[in-house]
């Protein structure tokens, strides 16, 4: 940031004093708070909230400067008690060793955004579809093996997933359930429209057309869902197909995304095998999994 702003004054505070951190802030035309979720392997996260209080000094520097730019290096979703305090989140996630460039690149509006999310981020944790987790019973006979001072122990965890196919962005949907971003979300410094949607149900092309509506050249990654036909029991629309697309200010691009049948096929557990229900598919198309302004049909016979 000090090398593309050389005449910037920019200063850091440790956010371990509040009453310090905030000061600061107060003075600053933007504030920008960098907050982390460490994770890594063989550990269970208790919970999704940002640790050592986070969360709060977050409070107190939006509270001092409405411009406060929230940086989450994250390997998961976390809780935003402070969204609607704060003027923009950037998820960086684990950025690596020449994140700070890429970080900066997207601050200064160098770069402009065109991620979207891999997962959905929820409210809180009532809304996943296991709020929490069971510690190891004391007297567990099960099969797993680890050696620990090279002595071996016998030891085993047992969770039950009996939510089926609704994993991810799916179990929220299912489940009437809002979350905070969805899956598929993401903001950059451009806007889209998509028009025009048209379904070819015997080659399974899906064609719309995406514009930049905005000031600025932008990257879309446009999403296609689809829902099954009754006969299928599935609640649930699922993501069947994507296309990047890059676009001048003004500019409109013809879209064509092809949809895998394997892509709406369910499992058959009496026969054990997989299947295609014949019927109508509905056909969803927009920028995320809660955003589809463009909705067809699709036959299959």
């Amino acid at each position: 940031m000090r090398a593309k702003l050389p005449n910037t004054s920019i200063e850091f505070n440790p956010g371990t004093d509040l009453q310090s951190a905030a000061s600061l802030a107060k003075t600053a035309d933007v504030a920008i708070v960098f907050a982390y979720q460490w994770e890594s392997e063989g550990m269970d996260l208790p919970n999704l909230s940002l640790p050592d209080s986070q969360d709060a000094l977050i409070e107190q520097i939006a509270a001092a400067n409405p411009h406060t730019i929230v940086v989450l290096e994250t390997g998961t979703a976390v809780t935003m008690p402070w969204l609607d305090k704060v003027a923009g989140v950037v998820e960086v996630w684990y950025a690596g060793s020449a994140g700070h460039k890429a970080l900066a690149n997207i601050l200064l509006g160098d770069v402009n955004p065109s991620g979207k999310l891999p997962m959905t981020f929820p409210k809180g944790e009532a809304d996943l579809p296991r709020p929490l987790i069971a510690p190891l019973p004391p007297n567990d006979e099960g099969q797993g093996h680890f050696a620990v001072n090279s002595e071996t122990r016998v030891s085993s965890y047992a969770v039950h997933y009996d939510e089926g196919s609704e994993v991810g962005y799916k179990w929220y949907e299912a489940q009437h359930k809002q979350p905070l971003f969805p899956f598929g979300f993401g903001l950059s410094y451009t806007s889209y429209a998509y028009s025009g949607l048209s379904v070819d149900s015997s080659a399974k092309t899906v064609r719309f057309t995406v514009k930049n509506t905005g000031k600025k050249t932008g990257t879309e990654i446009a999403e296609v869902y689809a829902t099954l036909p009754k006969e299928a029991d599935e609640s649930f629309k699922r993501l069947v197909g994507w296309k990047r697309v890059t676009l001048a200010p003004g500019e409109s691009q013809d879209v064509t995304v092809a949809i895998d049948p394997q892509e709406l096929q369910t499992f058959d557990e009496s026969k054990d095998t997989w299947k295609l229900t014949n019927g109508e598919y509905g056909v969803l198309v927009g920028p995320s999994s809660e955003s589809t302004p463009l909705r067809a049909s699709l036959r299959i016979h």
